[in-house]
This record gives structure tokens, sequence and C-alpha cells, in this order.
């Protein structure tokens, strides 16, 4: 395992990387508000299908990662975040000027594909810097810097939907993309030194692959992210729905969505807190039994009121489990890579285009069953939340006894 080499200061560094990886969540997230809209301004009849809108980002996100990977291992990780964003913006700009479905759509793999770049690399950056609880640590801070975009992104979309049409939210997609870009470019130094860089081969990736595919733990919970990932992105792709049709919320939408993302946040926020002392596993483990538990437990409730139970107790349900997931997301990102430090570029792609594919027939599943119900969606975090903890521990059994610096 080769050392870890510094970089920016922590909070400047942070920052920076939440910032990058939160092209992805903008993107998902500023036209919540108006995905009904624009399937009716291009034709769109089945209201179930403008969650395409949410699902072709994410395959060119699934496909960008296997790419990015094992291209920053090779050319270095700034030169490939900087051709992620150019790919990101031409995408911007096709569904900007979209004028039929098909082109938007393939505008949205483009985004998905370019946002990969600066989403994936990071990963490696900090694969770089840091390693065991001190990356975990990083991770989980991350992602609570990153969770304050879900927050604020439909309001945003909002606003800038009232002032300028469903079409000036890819504007601003663009100027934030060039935003990050210069910051990372001025600012960030490049953290792979030639001498450790791979040769960019099938013979060489192959080799990565075969070495990442032999580690159960990478494995395991490589997997186990992606059964995760999957069902939180239904509720990405229905949450217009559920909160907008089945509750009738209006344009108090963004306000509800933004509350349960401040979950996610508070519990990056915890983690990041309790992950030095109780270890990544640990807490993996209680996470996915409490998100299971809390899931099966309030189909009680949900099926009394016939699927649509009150939007108080919906709510409290929904930030306690998506709780639960911000405590899962940064440490199984971290386990995963654990092992992998001296191919972080390709190990990083691997975990993510792998927990995409995963996700994506998972999340496509729940989102066409929605029914006018939150059952289809708290029946999925349930099923997930026990797959994933089966996989978790199998994961586990055979694993070497992990040291104190990775998380016993």
């Amino acid at each position: 395992m080769r050392k870890p080499i510094a970089t920016l200061p922590i909070p400047e560094f942070v920052i920076l990387l939440a910032m990058m990886v939160s092209t992805t969540a903008l993107s998902t997230d500023i036209m919540l508000p108006a995905l009904d809209v624009i399937g009716h301004d291009l034709g769109v009849d089945d209201p179930n299908s403008v969650q395409l809108i949410v699902s072709a980002l994410f395959l060119g996100f699934a496909v960008g990662q296997a790419l990015a990977g094992p291209l920053s291992d090779s050319f270095g990780r700034k030169p490939v975040i900087y051709a992620g964003y150019a790919v990101f913006t031409v995408g911007c700009l096709m569904s900007l000027l979209a004028a039929s479905w098909e082109v938007m759509i393939a505008g949205r793999v483009l985004q998905g594909f370019g946002a990969a770049a600066p989403r994936i690399v990071t990963m490696a950056l900090v694969r770089d810097g840091y390693e065991g609880r001190a990356m975990a640590r990083i991770m989980s801070i991350v992602m609570a810097v990153f969770i304050l975009v879900p927050t604020i992104a439909p309001a945003l979309g909002q606003v800038v939907i009232w002032l300028s049409g469903w079409r000036a939210t890819f504007v601003v997609l663009i100027a934030l993309g060039l935003g990050a870009a210069a910051w990372f470019a001025l600012r960030q130094p490049e953290t792979l030194a030639p001498h450790m860089r791979r040769p960019f081969s099938a013979r060489s990736i192959g080799a990565g692959l075969r070495e990442i595919m032999a580690s159960r733990v990478a494995v395991g919970h490589t997997v186990a992210l992606g059964l995760i990932f999957g069902v939180f992105m239904s509720y990405l792709s229905t949450a217009q729905q559920i909160f907008q049709v089945a509750y009738s919320t209006g344009a108090l939408f963004a306000l509800y969505f933004g509350m349960a993302a401040l979950s996610i946040g508070g519990a990056s926020v915890a983690n990041s807190l309790l992950v030095m002392r109780l270890g990544m596993r640990r807490l993996t483990r209680l996470a996915l039994i409490a998100l299971a538990g809390l899931s099966f437990v309030f189909l009680i409730p949900a099926s009394f009121w016939d699927g649509t139970p009150p939007l108080a107790l919906f709510m409290a349900w929904l930030m306690a489990s998506f709780f639960c997931v911000g405590i899962l997301f940064g440490n199984l990102t971290s386990i995963a890579m654990e092992p992998l430090g001296h191919i972080a570029g390709l190990a990083a792609a691997l975990i993510g285009s792998l927990s995409n594919v995963i996700a994506l027939p998972i999340s496509i599943y729940i989102g066409h069953h929605f029914n006018g119900t939150v059952i289809p969606l708290v029946l999925g975090f349930g099923v997930m939340g026990i797959l994933a903890l089966l996989t978790v521990i199998w994961a586990g059994r055979s694993s070497p006894t992990p040291s104190p610096q990775t998380g016993a």
C-alpha cells in the first residue's frame, strides 16, 4: 500500500471536493420541480416516463465512471476531471436546446457521462491523501457538505423555472460546472505522481479488475452500496410525484425535499464524529439494521392509511431512514476502497460503475411501480436494507482481521 500524498488544507479540500461531487446531485435535483412540465413540453404522455430524465443521467454516470477511473490512473487526476467537465457542458447545451424528448435524454446521458469524472476521480483524490478511518472521516465530511446541495437545489430550480423557464436550469448547471473546474485548476495539485501511473491498456486494466474482484471486502460492500443507492435513486425519481401528486404540497415540495436531505447531512456529520471511535463496520451494520427495521414497521401505518399516511408521519419515517442512508454512503465506499489504495482510480471506477449498474434496474423497477402511494418506496427500502445487510455480513466473514486503522 503506497504512502498517502498530502494535498490542500482539509477545510478547502473538503469544500472543493464537495462542490465537485455535487455536480451529479445538482444535475438531478435542480429540475425535479419541472419534470412534469418538461415531459409535457416535449410530448411525453406517461407521467412515470418522465422519470427517465433522472435515470438517463445515472446511465451515463455508470458508463463514465468505468472509463474515468482507469484514465485517471494512467494520465493523472486533473486532465481526466477537465475532460469530464467539458463533456458535461456539451450535454447541458444539448438539453438546453432540445426540441425533442430523444435529444433531451441524449443530453442527460452525456451530462451523467461527463459528471462521472469529477465524482469518481475525487474518490481517488481522497484515497491518494488519506487511508483508514481518516479517509472515512474525510468522506463523511464531504458528504455532509455535499448534502447541502439537495436541500437547496429544488428551491433554486423552482426560482429559476419561475423566472426563466426550465431550460434556464441547464444554464445554471453550466455556470456552476465551469466555476468548480476553474477552482480545481487553480488550487488543487496533482496527487498521482508520474512514476505511480499505470499504463492504459487492456492488460493493465484486466489485471486491476481481477485484483478488485478477488477482494471479497471490496465486492461485497460495493454490491451493498448499489442496493442502497438503487432505492435512494427511486426516491429521487418519484419524489416530485410523491410530494406534489400524492400529498399535493405544491410549491412546498422543495421545502419537504430539503428537510429529508438535511437528515442525510446530519448523519454524515455524526458519522465523521463517531467513525474514529466505533469504526466503519459497526456503524454500517447498525445503520442497515435500523433502515430495514424502520421500513418494515412503517408498512403497518402506511397500509392502514391505504398507502398514504399523514404527511408528518411519512416525513418522520423518511428523515429517520435517510439518517441511516447518510451513515451508509461514506462508510460503504471507504470500506470497499480500503484494500485498493495502489489502484485507487480503477478501484473507484469499478466501485462506482458496479454500484450504479446494480442501482439502475432497482430504481427503474421501483419507480415504475409508483401507484400514487408510498408503499413501493417503503417496501423497497426495507427489502434492499435486508439484502445489503446480508451482503455486508457475507463480505466480512472471509476478510482479514481489520487493524485499528481500518476500523474493526
